[in-house]
């Protein structure tokens, strides 16, 4: 979903509880979500793959569940997602191409949830950022740079992904 005549996209709304401990941003959603209004929507994208695997559901296959189910699966393993963009404009779903990009209002995040401990970038453009993210809590929190789990990056395997993945969770008591 590009913008029409270079108006601006305007990004999904926060996924977090009160009891939520690490939050996952992301870049900006690519035009397959902005089109579902679902984070990770395209169906080549490793997320809901990875969190799959972390934590298989009590039914198989997660990732065939209707978006709602999964957001609240996902919500209670104490995971929340988000991204560090409101609003930009881009051709396309590369984070190469955002401009003009909004910063999230990361305070009202913090307040939103206040056990948050975590924040896992997912990719480098989200990482981009975590100097702002960090800034705006008030109190400590840890910052992790995880491999983005875009079909764009080709260059890890799942398997490497998921280690990732898998690590910065257990650092945290999520599995």
């Amino acid at each position: 979903m590009a913008a029409r005549d270079g108006a601006p996209l305007t990004g999904l709304a926060p996924v977090v509880r009160d009891d939520t401990v690490l939050v996952v941003l992301g870049s900006f959603p690519g035009v397959a979500s902005l089109a579902a209004q679902q984070y990770y929507a395209h169906p080549h994208n490793h997320f809901w793959r990875i969190i799959e695997t972390i934590w298989p559901p009590p039914q198989r296959e997660m990732v065939g569940w209707c978006y709602e189910k999964r957001i609240a699966w996902l919500l209670a393993q104490r995971v929340g997602l988000w991204d560090v963009y409101a609003a930009c404009t881009r051709e396309g779903s590369l984070d190469a191409a955002i401009r003009n990009a909004i910063l999230n209002d990361f305070a009202a995040l913090a307040a939103r949830g206040p056990q948050i401990v975590a924040v896992a970038h997912n990719g480098g453009e989200s990482f981009r950022h975590a100097r702002r993210v960090l800034a705006a809590f008030p109190r400590p929190l840890e910052s992790h740079r995880l491999p983005s789990t875009s079909p764009a990056n080709a260059s890890w395997s799942f398997e490497r992904k998921l280690a990732a993945w898998r690590a910065v969770f257990a650092r945290h008591g999520l599995v």
